[in-house]
Parts: structure tokens; C-alpha cells; sequence
């Protein structure tokens, strides 16, 4: 929002930009105010046939096409611009917070190793085939040339998932708990490795004389590694605090609630400070204070955080979808290149299965037979690859990284997607898994039930096993084994230490 103080004197006394300030606020919070009642009347009434982040997204594009037409002062519709750096330190945190402090820790777990499958070998499938896709549409002439570089960065960036529509269908009508955490970790972690990619490009693209492949890769896993190690640090050390501090006691709660909903943040800018990814840090100190600094809080401030943090994160979800309409109706766009528009939408379908089917047919090769994914959870994966705000953003800042207009058509290209995917797909998504039949799949037995007492995967029948997979099988039991002794690692060492519970609680919780 810098930037709209220091053109204050181009537009007019303090008082006049004062005023506009309120004009546009106010609007915002009119806006607001209707995506929540809206959402509320659609959800009372099952019409899952436009979701609550379609319908804030239908409001802002509603609004900014009213506002575009119309002669709405220039300090008015100032405060509407989408800064993607408003959105990355203001609105992203609470929300990536929030989906590590809320997530169900067995069903996340017990799939960890498929999630970070699909959501670091998965998204950087996905980014390569989009990226070497468009390089080849635009050799051979059928949509606009770009770079390879540049594609990558398209590929990078149009790989980043937002599956908040779909995940809401999902627990309307009641799905596979395993469907629900695959599609929620993957889409939570693809985020993260989405940012990372483009960032990874674009400096490949800044230094065109050239890292080798090699590098770029040891830097990305540096990246990474570094950003969870920093969330999981700052998660340990809240727990430590709490757990000593004395703070849950009457006349301190305040403090300690202060402190709590400061530790994610002071995370996140300090991934960010370190040149590291906020998102992966933020995320990973959300699972760890969920899971060690929350239960050592008083009562009164457990439910406080609980309810601020679902607040904060509400808010910032539907104002992201309001915010992300009303750009789209008023950037100038680059309508030019609509072959790039069309043969982008195919090339990002046949990357997200490239991306779905590969990494399942990988896994399924390796998993027991009563834990494999069965097809029709493949396809509802494929299916719940919306793009969203975090595509959105990226693309609007690669409209100042790529020169010569490139950006800008990545930037109308991405917009297309996000419309597109939410619009249409978000709002097909309860026929979709009607179609599919997992609907209903949802257990009778509490969410966090253990993962290897459900039967939700019936095995697909595969032919014989190779040699190669009995190999992968072997190490996948070794890692179980290590899995496993993770657990009671927590149970009897972690759990007592940074907590003041015996962690018997928590199994209960689940």
C-alpha cells in the first residue's frame, strides 16, 4: 500500500485523499459483508453449484466491471489494486497458518509420504510439462512464443493449487478422510513449492549465464529444508515458553494469547528475512504448536486462539477471492494472445494428470495392498487442481520480472485459469464426486482414525510385481519401521518434554 500514500499529493489535498481512503474501505467491507451472507444463504441451502469462494469472486469481478464503466474517481479504485505484497505479508500468513493449526494430524500423517509425493515431485512434474508444452506450442506456432525460461515460470507458477472451493464441497457431502487430507497437504505444500520454482527460475533468468541444473536443485532443497527447520525451531520454542513461563494463570491470559498469535507471524518473517519461504515455515509451526504449545495454554486462551485464528483466516480467504475479482475486471489485460489462453488451459490439464497419475501409479507400486489409491481418488485429485489466489499473485508479479509485454500475457492467461477453474469447475465439483462415487465415503469412525485401521483404499488389481518393485517395497517398510518409531519417539520424549500433558490426549484427540 505504499504506494498509494506517496502519489497522494499527485491526487488532491489530504482531506480529499482522506475521504477516498474511507470511500474504498468502506466498499470493501460492503463487499465483505455480502460474500458472508451470501456464502451463509448458499450453504443453508446445499447449492454447491456456486461455492462461497465463487461467489466473492463473482462480487469483486461484479463490482470492478461496475467500477471500470463507470467514472469512478482514480483514489477511489486506487485502493482496490492487488499488491502482491499485501498479499503475501498481510493475507497469505493467517491462512497457511490456520491449515497447519487446524489439520487432523493422523489422516495428515499416515499420508505424509503420498502428500509431499504429489506436492514436491508432483508440482514440479506438473511445472515442467506446462513449461516444455507452451515452449513447444510456441515453436511450432500454434499460441505466442516465450523463452524457455520464461515458460518454466509460467509452469511454475499456473502449478500452484487452491483447492479451498473444493475442500469445502468435500466436507459437506462427506468424503474419504484419506481423499480429504491428500488434497488438502498437497495443495498446502504445492503452495510452497510452487513459490519456490518461480523464485528458482527467475533467478536462473536473471543470471542467464548460467547455473547448472544440479544447483538450481541443491539450492531449492536448501530453501526448503532451512524453511521447515526454521517453523519447526519457532513452534519448539513457543511450546518451551508456555510450558515454563507461568503464563496460564487469570490476570496473565492475555499476554499469553498475545504471544501466541505473534509467534506465526515472527516465523514467517523470519523464513522471509532469511531469504527462506515464509509459507513451508508458517505452515510447519502451525503443526507444531497445534500439536505441543497449544495444550499447554489455559482453557480460556485455547479457545480464544482457536476462534482468532479460524476468524483471521475466514476473512483473509474471502477478501483474497473479493480482492482477486475486482483486479480482474480492472487491470488492463492482454486479450491478443488468445491461442496462449486456450492452449494453456489444455497443457495445464494434461500436466496436472501427468502430475496425479504418475506420482499415485509410483506410489500404489510401493504401498500395501489395502492402502493403495484407488482410481476413482486419482481422478478427484485431477479434478480439485483449481488455481487460485497464489497463480494470481505470482502472475501479477511476473508482470514486472519479464519484459517486452511477456508478463503481461502470462498475467491474462493465469487470470483465464483462475476464472475458468473456480467459476466452472469449483461449481461442478459435488457432480464430479457424485460421478465418481465417493461421495458418502466418509467413515463412521472419528476423523483421526488410524490410517491403517480403515479400509477406504480398496486395492485397483495390478499385474505382478517387478523385482525393481519389490526393491522400493523393501525400502518403503524400512521407512515405515522409522515412521513408526518417529511416533513413539513423540509419544514417550517430544510429548513430555515440550508439554506439560502426558500426550495421551492427544491420541485421544486424533
Amino acid at each position: 500500500m505504499v504506494e498509494i500514500s506517496s502519489s497522494a499529493d499527485e491526487r488532491g489535498s489530504p482531506g480529499k485523499e482522506q475521504q477516498a481512503a474511507g470511500v474504498g474501505i468502506l466498499l470493501q467491507i460492503m463487499m465483505l459483508v455480502l460474500s458472508f451472507v451470501l456464502g451463509h444463504v448458499l450453504r443453508r441451502h446445499k447449492f454447491y453449484y456456486l461455492p462461497e469462494a465463487s461467489a466473492s469472486l463473482l462480487i469483486g469481478l461484479i463490482v470492478g466491471g461496475l467500477a471500470n464503466i463507470s467514472n469512478t474517481e482514480t483514489s477511489i479504485r486506487a485502493w482496490f489494486n492487488f499488491h502482491e505484497e499485501f498479499f503475501f505479508l498481510f493475507l497469505l500468513p493467517p491462512i497457511i497458518f490456520q491449515s497447519g493449526f487446524s489439520l487432523q494430524p493422523k489422516p495428515f500423517f499416515s499420508n505424509f509420504g503420498a502428500i509431499v509425493t504429489f506436492a514436491i515431485l508432483g508440482t514440479f512434474i506438473a511445472s515442467i510439462v506446462t513449461g516444455v508444452l507452451v515452449y513447444l506450442g510456441g515453436v511450432v506456432y500454434l499460441m505466442y512464443k516465450l523463452p524457455f525460461v520464461e515458460c518454466l515460470m509460467f509452469g511454475a507458477l499456473i502449478s500452484a493449487t487452491d483447492p479451498v472451493t473444493v475442500l469445502s464441497i468435500f466436507q459437506e457431502l462427506g468424503t474419504d478422510v484419506n481423499l480429504y487430507a491428500l488434497v488438502f497437504g498437497e495443495s498446502v505444500l504445492n503452495d510452497a513449492m510452487a513459490i519456490s520454482l518461480y523464485r528458482t527460475m527467475s533467478l536462473v533468468k536473471s543470471h542467464e549465464s548460467g547455473q547448472n541444473f544440479f544447483m538450481v536443485i541443491v539450492g531449492f532443497l536448501e530453501t526448503f529444508v532451512g524453511s521447515l527447520s526454521a517453523g519447526v525451531g519457532v513452534g519448539f520454542t513457543s511450546a518451551l515458553l508456555f510450558k515454563y513461563a507461568g503464563l496460564d494463570i487469570d490476570n496473565l491470559q492475555n499476554l499469553e494469547c498475545c504471544l501466541f498469535v505473534l509467534f506465526p507471524y515472527f516465523s514467517y518473517m523470519l523464513a522471509e528475512g532469511l531469504g527462506l519461504s515464509g509459507i513451508v515455515s508458517i505452515l510447519f509451526t502451525g503443526i507444531v504448536m497445534k500439536h505441543y504449545s497449544f495444550s499447554n495454554l489455559s482453557e480460556d486462551s485455547q479457545r480464544f486462539v482457536s476462534a482468532f485464528f479460524h476468524l483471521i483466516s475466514s476473512l483473509a480467504e474471502t477478501f483474497v477471492f473479493i480482492y482477486m475479482g475486482f483486479d480482474i475486471a480492472m487491470e488492463q489485460h492482454s486479450w491478443s494472445h488468445v491461442g496462449f489462453i486456450f492452449f494453456s488451459i489444455l497443457f495445464i490439464g494434461v500436466a496436472r494428470a501427468a502430475n496425479v497419475f504418475s506420482c499415485a501409479y509410483l506410489l500404489n507400486l510401493v504401498r500395501p495392498t489395502h492402502q493403495q489409491i484407488p482410481l476413482k481418488h486419482q481422478k478427484a485429485l485431477w479434478y480439485s487442481g483449481l488455481r487460485g489466489a497464489m497463480a494470481f499473485a505470482l502472475a501479477l508479479q511476473s508482470v514486472h520480472d519479464l519484459p517486452n509485454g511477456h508478463g503481461q500475457t502470462i498475467f491474462t492467461a493465469t487470470t483465464a485459469i483462475v476464472v475458468l477453474t473456480v467459476l466452472l469447475i469449483g461449481g461442478s465439483t459435488g457432480t464430479m464426486l457424485e460421478a465418481l462415487q465417493v461421495v458418502g465415503d466418509s467413515h463412521d469412525g472419528p476423523l483421526g482414525e488410524s490410517f491403517e485401521d480403515q479400509n477406504g483404499y480398496v486395492a485397483p488389481s495390478y499385474g505382478g510385481e517387478t523385482s525393481s518393485g519389490n526393491k522400493i517395497k523393501m525400502k518403503l517398510r524400512e521407512f515405515h519401521k522409522s515412521a513408526a518409531s518417529f511416533t513413539a519417539l513423540d509419544r514417550n520424549y517430544l510429548t513430555p518434554f515440550f508439554t506439560s500433558q502426558n500426550g495421551d490426549d492427544d491420541d485421544d484427540e486424533g
